[in-house]
């Protein structure tokens, strides 16, 4: 296996080199056994919803101010935190953590499992948990401001540090950018971040060249009926049977619609009608996530929602004013890692935690980063984004031998190893910082 890798990495323009584990490593693992731990289990003990991370907020905010140099704004974009450390002249590098948690109840049997409730921006009180790892993603995020802080004389220029608010819900990323992040704080020429990976093993890396994550849309279609009783079903008008069509309608927009080669998705997550056996409602409600990879086929999808769901209101004989209704509520575009710079840092991280640790990336589905708003080509801002392994190589090995699988993400079965996670990230967070800002200058 390991000669696969390597083999995998020299196409990639990696060369199978071994690692020279850096002198900062080691005061990674040291923060994390004095208080990085703890400030891990405290952010999974107490998750918050998108645009109500208060709590978490306040605590970034306090861990930055205590990294020194760092300068910190707080409540940017609703509850986002940004942290400005500059050591003289040279390019601006932008490092983003996301912060917000799911409403999933856990039930990971962990020590430390949130039993958290809390309602949401949509008024609705919903058990909360971190099933996606962002509690990993910014205490790596204080490491990385540590070291970084403590490496002064290795580099030269400014970072911005950004604890990243409703990512789950694809909108702090643009309401950062709105309240000023490009115009309030230095703009900057690179922004990282990471991931963690619950289907990776702990230590290990991968990022694109390209595609890093899909594009993502949440569209919610409401289906207007005539209510009547159930016994006398000619009466009305059903919105169940009409939702139920477009349900199934839906599914021709891929296998019909869309270009064979190009990915995309249509899932029905939610479908809500009536309140009785035996009554006929007048309407059915239906949310809708729509993926794509590219943005032509991301507005034919959308483009073929609207007409299904137009299609069958026609269908079921119903008036121009009752038709169903189509509204995009939430969205991201792709997530585009830059090739040139994936390509130098991929190799940084070979270089510093060994070629066997940087897999070659593979997309293995179509989840969706709204990252990717930081990084649009308009902003002129390069994009690396890369994932670190979140689950033992043994739980892994025992998942494909049959044994108990390994918790995907947004599960309430989901968990990771923290310290090897936050370990890992923070030490190749540190590695491409510094391979991006060199003392002597900019690199070319």
């Amino acid at each position: 296996m390991r000669h696969i890798i390597a083999a995998g990495l020299l196409v990639a323009g990696i060369s199978p080199v071994a690692a020279q584990t850096p002198d900062w490593a080691a005061a990674v693992k040291a923060d994390y056994d004095r208080d990085l731990g703890q400030m891990w289990d405290w952010f999974h003990r107490n998750p918050e919803l998108s645009m109500k991370e208060v709590k978490t907020a306040a605590r970034m905010a306090a861990a930055l101010k205590a990294v020194p140099g760092v300068v910190v704004t707080e409540k940017v974009g609703g509850t986002g935190v940004v942290g400005v450390l500059k050591n003289g002249v040279g390019p601006v590098v932008l490092v983003r953590a996301d912060m917000d948690g799911l409403p999933v109840e856990e039930k990971s049997s962990l020590p430390n499992a949130s039993t958290v409730r809390q309602v949401g921006v949509d008024g609705v009180e919903a058990p909360v948990m971190h099933a996606c790892g962002h509690d990993t993603h910014i205490t790596a995020l204080v490491a990385t401001a540590r070291r970084l802080a403590a490496l002064k004389d290795r580099w030269r220029g400014t970072v911005v540090f950004v604890v990243q608010p409703a990512e789950e819900r694809v909108g702090g990323a643009e309401a950062m950018l709105k309240d000023g992040l490009y115009t309030r704080f230095p703009k900057p020429e690179y922004a990282l971040a990471f991931h963690v990976d619950s289907e990776r093993a702990t230590g290990t890396v991968s990022a694109s060249e390209g595609i890093q994550y899909s594009s993502s849309d949440s569209v919610d279609i409401t289906v207007p009926g005539v209510g009547a009783h159930g016994a006398s079903p000619h009466m009305g008008k059903d919105p169940v049977y009409m939702a139920s069509q477009l349900v199934i309608a839906l599914q021709g927009v891929i296998s019909r619609d869309r270009q064979p080669l190009d990915p995309g998705v249509i899932t029905v997550g939610s479908f809500h009608a009536g309140l009785k056996h035996n009554i006929i409602s007048d309407v059915a409600r239906l949310q809708v996530t729509v993926r794509a990879n590219d943005e032509a086929t991301r507005a034919r999808l959308i483009a073929g929602v609207k007409q299904v769901a137009r299609g069958v209101g026609v269908m079921n004989g119903m008036a121009e004013d009752r038709m169903p209704v189509v509204t995009v509520t939430e969205g991201t575009p792709t997530t585009i890692n830059d090739a040139a710079l994936a390509r130098r840092l991929n190799a940084t991280l070979a270089k510093t935690l060994g070629a066997d640790k940087v897999a070659v990336f593979r997309q293995k589905g179509m989840g969706a980063e709204d990252f990717a708003y930081f990084v649009q080509p308009e902003t002129g801002v390069k994009s690396y984004y890369f994932s670190v392994g979140g689950t033992p190589q043994a739980a892994i090995d025992a998942a494909r031998n049959g044994g108990p699988p390994v918790p995907s993400h947004h599960s309430p079965l989901f968990k990771i190893a923290p310290e090897p996670a936050i370990v890992t990230g923070a030490v190749a967070m540190t590695a491409v910082v510094l391979d991006l800002l060199p003392p002597e200058g900019p690199r070319s």
